[in-house]
């Protein structure tokens, strides 16, 4: 696993944003070695694909309105609400007004730096 981390402190004016598919930035906010935060920007139709990883996964809604599936379970999420994706559980949404999610991650996302 990497060691290394972003610095203590950083501004979104200055990280980077990548995209990731149609309609999707993602912006890595905060990361060591057992914890990552990630913003992560949809326009309205945006999808995030299910899948599942080993990391445990929470999920805030900055804004926006999504069509949440973790498991089998489907919710309309908006902004304030989370979601919880245990490792290797299936989940994906959907972005039916654009937003932004607050994705974090334990243990970070080697996969995403």
């Amino acid at each position: 696993m990497t060691t290394t981390s972003r610095p203590a402190f950083s501004t979104t004016a200055t990280l980077p944003w990548l995209t990731v598919g149609e309609g999707m930035q993602r912006q890595i906010l905060a990361y060591g070695p057992e914890l990552m935060l990630v913003k992560v920007a949809f326009e309205a139709g945006g999808i995030g694909a299910r899948h599942h990883h080993i990391h445990s996964q929470i999920t805030y809604v900055e804004s926006g309105v999504f069509r949440c599936t973790v498991g089998e379970e489907e919710q309309v999420l908006r902004a304030g609400d989370t979601f919880y994706a245990a490792p290797d559980v299936w989940h994906g949404v959907e972005c039916l007004e654009a937003g932004v999610l607050l994705d974090s991650f334990s243990p970070m996302r080697e996969d995403f730096v």
